[in-house]
């Protein structure tokens, strides 16, 4: 069993856009020293999928660090935190968010994000950079045009700024359902990364990845069992009543707005 980490911002209170899942870059310097002295070695979304796909062995203790959205933290803070303990990291980025993303803007987005420079030094540096739709909605609630520009476009616009493929996708809000994983695999991706706080399994759906999120209340014991799968049911308790709620609201807004419902 594998532990996928899903961070959003690394900042201080004071600089969060979202502070209930904002971690200090005190305490995210403190978890990648525990990952590195406790033996873990860190893979990327997409190493680990290709590793599910071919039977491939991982790491004895391989763990996966993502990052949602693009915060410009990721290029202040993340970057140089993993040069200094030697890990590696999958970037999903939100790309009408992007800090100069012109006309392909979002109507909204967060005030701090990367620009496409910082994406490409990320890549350059080994980050593997993947998508994060293009304007964040819930996938789940999309009719068929819409669902494939949100797939396409982002992922579009990331491989031509870093001149790779774009194998990944990550869920906005981790929300997904059948038509959203078909039109994932129809959009090129090869895996896709959910939330779930369980551990992925090598024998798991790579467009299903579960996640485990790490956020502002995650302290350090929390975090030791997380990454090691233990007392997942107790340090998750809330975040999975949070999903069943919102997996409900959901269902009942698809089938007022027409919208296939299947999960």
């Amino acid at each position: 069993m594998i532990p996928i980490l899903v961070y959003h911002e690394i900042s201080p209170p004071p600089d969060a856009t979202f502070g209930r899942l904002a971690v200090t870059p005190e305490a995210f310097a403190t978890q990648l020293e525990y990952l590195v002295e406790h033996g873990f070695t860190t893979i990327t979304a997409s190493a680990l999928a290709a590793a599910m796909a071919t039977g491939a062995p991982l790491p004895e203790r391989a763990v996966v660090l993502t990052f949602d959205d693009g915060f410009a933290d990721f290029h202040e803070r993340v970057l140089p935190l993993l040069r200094k303990y030697g890990c590696t990291a999958t970037l999903f980025v939100t790309t009408g968010w992007i800090a100069d993303a012109g006309r392909r803007a979002a109507e909204w987005r967060p005030e701090r994000t990367l620009t496409w420079n910082q994406i490409v030094e990320a890549a350059a540096d080994g980050v593997e950079i993947a998508a994060h739709s293009h304007v964040h909605p819930q996938l789940d609630q999309l009719g068929r045009t819409r669902l494939r520009a949100e797939l396409t476009v982002s992922k579009e616009l990331l491989e031509e700024a870093i001149g790779t493929s774009v194998p990944g996708l990550a869920y906005p809000f981790g929300y997904s359902n059948v038509t959203v994983r078909r039109a994932a695999t129809e959009a090129g991706y090869a895996y896709a990364c959910a939330v779930g706080n369980v551990m992925a399994s090598p024998q798991g759906d790579p467009l299903a990845l579960p996640r485990l999120t790490i956020k502002a209340s995650t302290g350090e014991d929390a975090f030791g069992h997380a990454v090691h799968g233990r007392n997942l049911s107790e340090i998750y308790r809330t975040e999975r009543m949070l999903t069943k709620g919102w997996a409900v609201v959901r269902r009942t807004r698809a089938i007022v707005t027409g919208v296939p419902v299947r999960a």
